[in-house]
């Protein structure tokens, strides 16, 4: 009775923490977002710019997204969302980057989606703007500032970067953490771990046929010592009272 008290005085603690922390985390989070948050240094990703619509009576009708200067990105893809038209600007960058082998000068500066017609994003929905890019630059993140218009004229501006060490800002800018690539790995070490291994192997297989055998060995000899007993037994007479 004592174990199941403290059980249910234990669930009920963890369904209020849960409640008290979700409660309190939710206001916070409902703002644009880039998923998933993170990829890796030199590659291509495939992101999503996720925007909720925090407004009661208005609807989101354009989508600004501010690529980082000191991140350049040679190659930018969209992809179509039904009802929204795509604007890219680009700018010159210097030096130039890199992308399949030829000297790109310029970079995109700024992605806006607008809507149309009924499109726009109404209370309570969000939307997501896909977005394909690479080769992502050699650094530790990029910070997309991003700007939210509303069908009343309202602008929310998630221009803020996060601190480090800081708590989240009132309006955080979408983060993209990029991730340095695994080295590759040298196919010698490898085989030589590999050969190893098969040594290793090779010595375990020996040594259990060994023992294999001179169990069978000292089998046999058991079975031919008792039957010599059994024969032996047989011979001598029986003594008679």
């Amino acid at each position: 009775m004592t174990r199941l008290r403290r059980t249910a005085t234990a669930a009920a603690a963890l369904a209020f923490t849960a409640v008290a922390v979700l409660g309190f985390a939710g206001p916070a989070s409902a703002h644009v977002t880039v998923n998933p948050k993170e990829a890796t240094q030199g590659g291509y990703a495939r992101v999503a710019f996720r925007v909720p619509n925090e407004s009661d009576t208005a609807s989101t009708t354009k989508l600004e997204v501010v690529m980082p200067e000191n991140a350049p990105v040679g190659s930018v893809s969209t992809i179509p969302v039904p009802g929204w038209t795509v604007a890219v600007e680009k700018r010159k960058v210097d030096p130039p980057i890199e992308v399949h082998g030829s000297q790109i000068t310029e970079a995109v500066a700024k992605i806006t989606w607008t809507a149309a017609g009924d499109a726009a994003v109404k209370p309570g929905q969000f939307q997501e703007f896909g977005v394909s890019m690479g080769p992502l630059p050699k650094v530790e993140s990029m910070v997309f500032k991003t700007l939210q218009t509303y069908s009343d004229g309202n602008v929310s501006r998630w221009i803020d970067e996060p601190q480090p060490g800081g708590e989240e800002p009132e309006k955080p800018a979408p983060v993209l953490t990029l991730t340095a690539a695994a080295p590759s790995a040298s196919a010698t070490p490898a085989a030589a771990v590999a050969s190893t291994d098969d040594d290793d192997d090779d010595e375990g297989d020996g040594l259990a046929v060994g023992l294999g055998v001179a169990g069978l060995a000292a089998g046999l000899a058991g079975l031919a010592l008792g039957g010599l007993a059994f024969a032996r037994t047989r011979r001598e007479p029986v003594a008679k009272s």
